[in-house]
């Protein structure tokens, strides 16, 4: 997952949390941390951007854990480590854009993924939108979505999130996974033998 931390402690309970799962339910005896990574490094997952206005300007951040929950009503969810930075600030917004990036964004995904790297400067191509988020052009499918449900579980913040608005619905290019702690792009070459 692109949105993660590396601290083993347990935070404190999220102020924006709509239900805290308690720790006693989280328990995986017998479960390592390393184990656990190494077979989510191997499960690939769709990249997005997070976008969303904060008390002082702009904030997003990259994430792989966007998911669609249900297409009618059209919901999805998300996750994000919401202890601190870019992350605290989205999770407290009451309105965010949800960017589903594809190969030709790779430049959004690694900027908004980098600690300390640029973002919202003259050198990054997006706008303040009519209903107060930053939309980052050049995405060719981006979600408005609003909270519904906030559950704090270990040190994640779990997201139900309503899909009030769809601003583009075309791809940008060839889809991009993150897989083994790197992005990658999908091609024709990829597609297996099988169709649903």
């Amino acid at each position: 997952m692109v949105d993660q931390e590396t601290e083993d402690q347990q935070p404190p309970s999220s102020p924006v949390a709509d239900y805290v799962v308690p720790s006693g339910e989280l328990g995986a005896v017998g479960v390592q941390r390393a184990d656990y990574s190494s077979v989510f490094g191997y499960h690939p997952a769709g990249v997005a951007v997070i976008t969303a206005r904060g008390p002082e300007g702009p904030v997003g951040l990259t994430v792989s854990s966007v998911s669609s929950v249900s297409a009618d009503p059209p919901i999805i969810g998300f996750s994000l480590q919401a202890r601190s930075g870019s992350a605290a600030l989205v999770a407290q917004a009451d309105s965010l854009l949800v960017h589903l990036l594809d190969a030709p964004n790779i430049g959004l995904a690694r900027a908004f993924a980098t600690h300390g790297a640029p973002r919202f400067g003259d050198a990054m191509d997006w706008k303040w939108l009519p209903t107060g988020e930053p939309l980052l052009k050049g995405v060719g499918r981006v979600l408005r979505v609003h909270p519904l449900a906030r559950i704090q579980a270990g040190p994640a913040l779990v997201f139900d999130a309503g899909v009030v608005q769809i601003l583009g619905t075309e791809p940008n290019g060839a889809p991009m996974v993150y897989h083994k702690r790197q992005f990658h792009s999908l091609s024709a070459e990829s597609v297996v033998d099988y169709e649903i």
